[in-house]
């Protein structure tokens, strides 16, 4: 070990404790994010552990907290106006046409992730009772049926009439359609492409993919149940309820009502 590794090692509790909060106060003091400055405290922390175990040390930094930090996750999106002008680029008398408008719809939709799409197979779609197997994140190989709309069964169905070729229930519900890779299974990155693609001829400034359609539907979906986040948790399948209030959060404008109100008072 560094001398001076093995001379921090060596301090009282009490010196060792002032020269960790004088190293965190110098991290804040350069502006480092909170969850950096928690990463350098675990590591000076995790040092001592080792030190305390092979008997280097007999201290412990277990009073020095770590920053608190406030995560913020961008759930913007766009309306159902202007969805439905990416759905309008494609065109759908060609075949490709027809796969990414099922494709758009579905993400639409159920809010699916696009390797949720991407995993896709033929037996996991089923017209009739317009359901959906999907394997869902996080899941392992546990998956879960999910209902459809009646405009996105006819979309897929229209596609897959459309394709023909390896009916094998295995085989992918989309693929890829271009020379090099024409049926084999159209990728989460051939997905995002789409998306990104049919947006820009849409002329949508707000850089977009498939993500991006998840928060759109999500957020929409709040919109159209008042917030009824129960509800709407059917549909994004998120485990904690809590990940979807931060969508019924960032939709609503309630310090701006306020803000509103007060300053209307003289």
């Amino acid at each position: 070990m560094p001398d001076n590794v093995l001379q921090f090692l060596h301090l009282e509790e009490r010196q060792a404790v002032s020269v960790v909060l004088k190293y965190k106060a110098k991290l804040i003091d350069k502006g480092l994010k909170e969850a950096t400055v928690n990463r350098r405290l675990a590591a000076v922390k995790s040092l001592v552990e080792m030190g305390r175990k092979l008997g280097a040390c007999h201290y412990t930094l277990a009073d020095i907290k770590g920053e608190k930090v406030t995560s913020y996750r961008d759930t913007t999106g766009v309306d159902a106006g202007t969805f439905e002008q990416i759905l309008r680029q494609c065109d759908r008398t060609t075949l490709a046409g027809k796969r990414d408008y099922a494709l758009l719809r579905l993400l639409w939709g159920n809010a699916l992730r696009r390797n949720e799409i991407s995993q896709l197979s033929l037996c996991d779609f089923d017209p009739g009772s317009r359901t959906l197997r999907v394997l869902g994140k996080g899941r392992g190989s546990q998956s879960e049926m999910v209902d459809l709309g009646a405009a996105t069964v006819e979309a897929i169905a229209d596609w897959l009439d459309a394709k023909g070729g390896n009916s094998s229930p295995d085989a992918p519900l989309f693929s890829a359609l271009d020379f090099a890779n024409s049926g084999h299974r159209l990728t989460g990155d051939g997905i995002c492409k789409i998306v990104v693609r049919h947006s820009e001829k849409a002329g949508i400034k707000k850089q977009m993919s498939p993500h991006r359609i998840r928060h759109s539907a999500i957020t929409a979906a709040l919109d159209a149940t008042d917030g009824n986040v129960r509800k709407v948790q059917k549909l994004s399948r998120h485990k904690n309820l809590n990940t979807l209030m931060v969508y019924d959060d960032n939709r609503g404008r309630d310090q701006q009502d306020v803000t509103e109100m007060l300053d209307g008072m003289f």
